[in-house]
């Protein structure tokens, strides 16, 4: 199959430099959305029209998506949907249907395409098309008095009666490829738009006695597509809803539907618990009995079975393990590896760490580029000092160790298992096992010593 993606607007009610099917939705360009699902069909090959912008949009679906089956074809001047294919036309394999498509309509779903495609079967026009309660701005379907569709009419060009009908045309088709090459050829741009509109081959497949078909998506949302960035937070927050009765559907306990956003995949085990306001972002896995505070941002994360994600947490790249608790105002970045039943507490940030099982740092710390053992109790205000100007060295800090308050730990240097470091110490070589380590300046008191005071001010 031949997939033909028009993405060639300016999208200027968008009011952004950025070309707008590159505009993100769930955390991902829409055109990268449409990509994913025209891919997922095992096309022969996938020819994106484009026009705006038009660097910037290869340059971006080269990097998200590095696959040789895309084209690309050039649509300047811009003057319609049945001009834009018609650039892709040359391309396109006669030996196989064509399927239609559009960067800006991102949630069109697979199952949906695949009905359309067998609605179209080996020789057919086959048309998507949706009822509307409101079905201003959009093409009407037309039928005869035998419910066979005979033509499209776009609103400008329609008389009062069929303004009135409430079927319309989402654009989305597929075609028998050489009869849509002969189509193309012919299309004329004598209407009130001044442009060659696809949804007028649906007349010459009538007059051809090509049979014309259709199919209906399984959400009248899959077909919305996007001019404004009204209707881009519209359609975000209609994926999210979809996103949330998923999840509530497995078995997931959402405190609020119309509160979680999934920008990638979310996979959960049973008896999830997800509170307000929470962010997951990339590849996400939540093992079974999961908890997760409100207003929490979790990244390309894997938390597993029994952990509990305290509010206000930022977690990326990282895996924390069974039964372990995190935050409130934890961040865990990229690399970090928390055991079982390891504490990371408020306001501590990890990096490039691993926490073995047990340990504990329950507020006010930052541990970076450091393996720290089973059992270690890391007290308030600790910092490992890993980065000397040009390099990052690495802190280790071994089995049941108890590191101080107020404790900088200057990399590299090593704790020796079941050492102590007593609080306010500077640690700039490694700690003998078993030992209390401790550096201090000796307390004294200056007798005669008085605190500076404020000049007075003469009135």
């Amino acid at each position: 199959m031949n997939i033909v993606i028009l993405a060639a607007g300016q999208g200027k009610r968008m009011r952004s430099e950025l070309p707008k099917v590159l505009h993100p939705l769930a955390g991902k360009a829409m055109l990268a959305h449409v990509l994913d699902c025209a891919l997922s069909l095992s096309p022969s090959r996938v020819i994106i029209v484009h026009g705006h912008g038009a660097g910037q949009v290869r340059e971006a679906i080269a990097t998200s998506h590095p696959d040789p089956r895309i084209d690309w074809a050039l649509q300047s001047p811009q003057r319609g949907t049945g001009h834009a294919v018609k650039q892709a036309a040359p391309r396109l394999d006669e030996s196989t249907s064509t399927l239609v498509l559009y960067g800006d309509v991102p949630l069109i779903a697979r199952s949906t395409l695949l009905r359309l495609m067998q609605s179209a079967g080996p020789d057919k026009l086959a048309l998507l098309t949706v009822e509307l309660a409101d079905p201003t701005g959009y093409g009407r379907i037309v039928r005869d008095a035998g419910g066979r569709i005979v033509r499209i009419v776009e609103e400008k060009d329609a008389d009062e009666t069929e303004r009135r009908l409430r079927e319309v045309n989402t654009g989305i088709l597929v075609a028998p490829t050489g009869p849509l090459r002969r189509w193309l050829a012919n299309l004329r741009d004598d209407n009130a738009q001044k442009e060659y509109y696809l949804t007028d081959i649906v007349g010459m497949a009538v007059q051809d006695s090509v049979g014309v078909a259709s199919a209906h998506p399984s959400e009248v949302w899959e077909t919305m597509g996007v001019n404004s960035k009204r209707q881009l937070a519209e359609l975000e927050r209609s994926h999210q809803r979809s996103i949330a009765e998923s999840l509530l559907d497995d078995g997931v306990t959402l405190a609020d539907p119309a509160r979680i956003d999934v920008r990638g995949t979310l996979r959960c085990g049973q008896d999830v618990a997800i509170d307000v306001n929470c962010v997951f972002e990339g590849q996400v896995l939540l093992g079974d009995g999961v908890r997760i505070g409100a207003n929490c941002v979790i990244r390309d994360a894997r938390i597993e079975a029994g952990a509990e994600i305290l509010p206000f947490t930022l977690i990326e790249s990282s895996r924390v393990g069974p039964s372990a608790r995190v935050g409130p105002y934890a961040r865990l970045r990229p690399g970090t590896d928390l055991g079982e039943h390891a504490h990371v507490g408020n306001f501590v940030e990890l990096k490039n760490t691993s926490m073995a099982a047990g340990s504990k740092a329950n507020h006010l710390a930052y541990i970076g580029d450091a393996s720290v053992g089973a059992r270690v109790n890391i007290g308030a205000g600790t910092i490992t000092c890993n980065y000397d100007g040009a390099n990052k060295h690495q802190t280790v800090i071994e089995d049941d160790a108890f590191i101080g308050s107020d404790t900088q730990l200057v990399a590299p240097v090593t704790v020796g298992r079941g050492a102590t470091i007593g609080a306010g110490t500077t640690l700039t070589r490694d700690a003998p096992p078993d030992k209390l380590t401790v550096s201090r300046t000796r307390q004294s008191t200056i007798d005669m010593w008085k605190r500076p005071v404020k000049p007075s001010r003469k009135s």
